[in-house]
């Protein structure tokens, strides 16, 4: 029985960007939803700065659904393999 290394290092490096990847996008969604809060304690007149609370949801729901998107294709691998 013999280890393939270059497979097995193939292997290492795709879950770790994938899991970097993920961890990545659900931390861009967490602040751009955090645009919601910034909409509503920035008085009228202030320099709020940032994205719009409308925007930082439709970010949100990007990077979400990318986040899923690579959960999903991993799960479809595994399953289909």
């Amino acid at each position: 029985m013999t280890i393939a290394w270059g497979s097995l290092l193939v292997v290492f490096i795709v879950s770790f960007g994938a899991a970097v990847a993920v961890v990545v996008l659900v931390t861009c969604a967490l602040v751009a939803l955090s645009a919601r809060a910034r909409a509503t304690t920035v008085p009228a007149g202030g320099a709020g700065g940032g994205l719009s609370a409308g925007a930082g949801t439709v970010v949100a729901g990007v990077c979400l659904a990318a986040a899923a998107a690579i959960v999903l294709y991993g799960l479809y691998v595994i399953v289909a393999a």
